[in-house]
This record gives C-alpha cells, structure tokens and sequence, in this order.
C-alpha cells in the first residue's frame, strides 16, 4: 500500500435542502482536491441533513429518501467525485423497491459507487430499518470500513470491521452537546452560535468541554488504538434543525494521535497523509494477534434483549 492523503471535512447542512448540501461538498471536494487529497469525508446525513427526521412520518420519509446509487444525489456525487478525480464519502437516506427505509453512507469515485453501508443502529426516525451487514471495500489498496455514528459505540462492530480487513473505519456523525446521563453532557445554546464573531471564547468553552470535545476524547482514541486502525471522523458543525453541532472532524491515527482535526466554526476540511507502517507498530496490532477468541466466543455471541429499537427519546446522544 503506499501513502493515502485523505480528508475529513465539517459544514453546516440545510435540513432536506439536497441542492445546497451538495454545492457545500463540491466547494470543499474541490479544495480538497487542489490540495492534493485522494478522498474527502462528509459526515452522517450530509447530503439531507439528520435531526429534522424525527418528526417525519413514513410518507415524509420516503419523500426526502433516494435509491442508491440510481437517485439523483449518488448520481451528483458521483459527477463531483470525477470532475475533481477525488473520492468522495457522504451520507443521505435511502428506499428500496418495496419502501422500506435506511440510512446509508456511500462512498464513490469517478467510476461509480464502491460502497455502501447501511447504518446497524439507526432510531432518529422510527420508519427506518437497521442493516445488516458490515462493510469492507478497497480505496487505492486500502482495506476500508464504515461505521455510522451509535454503530462506533457499541465496540463489538469495530472490532469485527477490523477482523474483516479493515485497516482504515470511515466514522461519519451527527453526535454531540445532546443530553445524556453521563456528568457534564448536555445541548450547547444556539445564540453562542449566534454570537460566535463576536464571543468565540464562549462557544469554544461549550464545543471543548464535557457537552463536547472532551467526550469524544474519552473513546473516539480508544476504537483506533485497541484495533490498530486509522479512523475518519466526520460530524456537521452549526445548527442541525434546531440542534447546535461543534465539528471535531479529525483523523486519528492507529496509536490513538490525532493527525489533524477541524478547528475552526466554519465549513471547513482538514487533510493527512496515511502510511501503512504504523498499522503494525501500533500496539493493537500486537494485541489483536494475541487474543484468545476460544475465551470469549460463547459469551459474546450471547442471545440478549436488544433495546435497539427504544426511540432517541427525542434528544439522545450517540
């Protein structure tokens, strides 16, 4: 495998407005491009927005959904991806024949589409159905996943993504400054968004803190070191509906470093190079090879009562 310059990226989506959504992700496909990225990263539902959808019924559901890839938005993507000779990444809801509904990310390319991962733990509208499935695929000689957003927290899919091959896990969100029972969580005000050319320091305060920033920071590290992956993540920055985002978009290395990470409150990207060796240098690697699956295997294949299908409680955190 040689080098791999990827991108991540974080915008202020429109909710449903597709048209504008994808005139964001060309701008910065194409600066992304021009820099010399290989693959640029959007975050979960970038292409339609996320929260909006909880107060949708079936029918509104299937309205703001596509077919994937014959809809128009893969299409679109797809015509950006080769107008910029770049791989592109992003996120929208998608029907099947028979109108049943999920969320999936996509990934393309100038050719076409080369992946699409239906989201496993999805409840931000009670209509849609959970996949199935894990996701591998390959970008210039890379073994890569996907994970959408509560897929990541429950670390039996990462695990299993990297058991499958996966030396990159695409991690697109929509997560943070949302209630929660853990200490500190909770939403951030919209008028500090409001007011951010005016008082940054106090936004900063809220996006860095325990609503935000140093939540992620207690397990996003962890899922790339304990498994020896890169890992892409991706979350929206402003407003969603009526719900603020702070950004983070980073990518972080197999010892659990990040490599770089959006730090500004503007639609922005940033890139890094990925080199294969750290794969095997980081400690995960030695201790995947260590595991002792005769252990285990019983006690995590163990029937239990999924509470996936319990609703968002209207403003649950991922």
């Amino acid at each position: 495998m040689d080098k791999l310059k990827i991108a991540t990226a974080q915008f202020e989506h429109k909710s449903a407005d597709k048209v504008y959504n994808l005139a964001v992700i060309e701008t910065l496909a194409q600066q992304a491009a021009a820099q010399g990225a290989d693959v640029i990263a959007f975050h979960e539902c970038s292409i339609t927005g996320y929260t909006f959808a909880r107060n949708l019924d079936r029918q509104q559901m299937l309205d703001v959904a596509e077919y994937v890839p014959d809809g128009e938005s893969t299409k679109r993507l797809v015509e950006i991806a080769a107008k910029y000779n770049i791989v592109i990444l992003a996120g929208l809801f998608e029907k099947d024949e028979n109108d049943n509904l999920y969320k999936p990310y996509i990934c393309v390319d100038k050719n076409g589409l080369i992946a699409k991962h239906r989201k496993l733990h999805p409840f931000i509208n009670p209509y849609l159905t959970a996949g199935q499935d894990y996701t591998i695929f390959e970008i210039k000689g890379w073994k890569c996943g996907i994970l959408i957003c509560y897929d990541n927290n429950v670390i039996e899919n990462v695990r299993a993504t990297k058991l499958l091959g996966a030396d990159i896990i695409f991690m697109p969100h929509v997560t943070m400054c949302t209630p929660s029972s853990r200490p500190g969580a909770g939403f951030v005000d919209p008028q500090l968004w409001h007011n951010r050319e005016s008082d940054p320091t106090s936004l900063r305060f809220e996006f860095d803190g325990m609503k935000g920033r140093s939540w992620l920071m207690k397990w996003l590290p962890a899922r790339a070191y304990d498994n020896a992956v890169y890992v892409v993540f991706s979350n929206p920055i402003g407003m969603d509906d009526d719900q603020l985002k702070n950004g983070c978009s980073m990518v972080i290395d197999p010892f659990g470093d990040i490599l770089a990470e959006c730090r500004t409150f503007e639609d922005s990207f940033v890139t890094a190079t990925i080199t294969p060796q750290k794969l095997l240098e980081a400690g995960g690697h030695r201790y995947i090879s260590a595991r002792r699956p005769e252990l285990y295997r019983d006690i995590i294949g163990r029937e239990h009562e999924s509470i996936q299908k319990v609703v968002w409680l209207n403003t649950g955190e991922e």
